[in-house]
C-alpha cells in the first residue's frame, strides 16, 4: 500500500483549506504503523482517504487490491442489536449465508473475549467491551488492512492496556496490516513497528521513528518512555514552529 504525493483540499465559505500536503508513505504487508500529530493535522483525513471514503485532490493512492476496514474512536454499535447482531450485520454485508453468519459471529466474539456477552446489547456493556465488539465487527469484514482512528482514546488506562494486548495477539495471529491514529505517544510506541509524525496543518510527514524495542512491550517500560519522549519533543517543536508562522 502506498501514497505518492497525496494532497487533500476542502472548499469552504472561507476559502480552500489544505488538510494534507504531498504525503508520501509506503506501508508493508503485516506492518503496524502508528500516526501521531497535533489536533487538526489531517490524521483522520489520511485514514478516510485510505479507506476510500474520500478521494485525494492530487497525488496517487495505491491500495493494491487490499481489503480495508475502518474502526473509529466511538464503537458506533446499533443499540437495538445484540453483540452478535452487530457483528452479523457486517457478515451479511459481505454476503455470508445466514447459518454461517451465526457461526462466524460466535468465533469472532470468542476471539475478542466476549463469548459470554453475545446476547448483550450495547448499553449492557462497558466501554471496553463495546470497543471489543467494534473490533470484532471490523474483523468480520475479512479485511487484511485495519485502520484504527483513536479506538482506545476514551478508555481508562487499565482497559486500554488489556486491549493493547488483545489487539497485538489478533494482529499477529491474522497477519494484519494496521494503521493506527492516536494522540497518545506512549501508546504509539507501545504498539507500532514505526511511528509517523504529521506536522501541523497542512499535514505533512515530518519524521518517522522506527521502534526497535522487541515485543512484548509495556507502556511504562524505559525503552518505550525514552522513545515517546523524543517523539513528544518533536511534536512540541512542530507546534512551536506552527505558532510562529501565524
Amino acid at each position: 500500500m502506498s501514497l505518492n504525493a497525496v494532497s487533500k483540499q476542502y472548499r469552504t465559505d472561507a476559502g480552500v483549506i489544505t488538510a494534507l500536503d504531498a504525503v508520501s508513505l509506503t506501508v508493508q504487508s503485516g506492518e503496524f504503523v502508528c500516526i501521531v500529530g497535533t489536533s487538526g493535522c489531517g490524521k483522520s483525513t489520511l485514514l478516510n482517504l485510505i479507506a476510500e471514503l474520500e478521494q485525494p485532490t492530487s497525488g496517487e493512492l495505491t491500495i493494491s487490491g487490499r481489503r480495508v476496514a475502518l474502526m473509529f474512536q466511538e464503537s458506533a454499535l446499533f443499540p437495538w442489536l445484540t453483540s452478535r447482531g452487530n457483528i452479523e450485520l457486517a457478515l451479511r454485508a459481505r454476503g455470508v449465508a445466514r447459518a454461517q453468519r451465526a457461526v462466524e459471529a460466535g468465533q469472532l466474539l470468542t476471539t475478542v473475549g466476549l463469548a459470554d456477552f453475545a446476547d448483550a446489547r450495547p448499553h449492557q456493556l462497558s466501554g471496553g467491551m463495546r470497543q471489543r465488539v467494534a473490533l470484532a465487527r471490523a474483523l468480520a469484514q475479512d479485511s487484511d488492512v485495519l485502520l484504527m482512528d483513536e479506538p482506545f482514546g476514551a478508555l481508562d488506562a487499565m482497559t486500554r492496556d488489556r486491549l493493547h494486548e488483545e489487539l497485538e495477539r489478533i494482529v499477529e495471529k491474522r497477519g494484519l496490516t494496521v494503521i493506527f491514529v492516536t494522540h497518545n505517544v506512549r501508546e504509539a510506541v507501545r504498539l507500532a513497528d514505526r511511528v509517523i509524525v504529521l506536522g501541523a496543518r497542512p499535514g505533512r510527514i515530518v519524521h518517522e521513528f522506527p521502534v526497535a524495542t522487541e515485543r512484548p512491550r509495556t507502556i511504562n517500560s524505559t525503552e518505550v518512555a525514552e522513545l515517546a519522549a523524543r517523539i513528544t519533543a518533536r511534536l512540541h517543536n512542530q507546534g512551536a514552529a506552527h505558532d510562529g508562522r501565524r
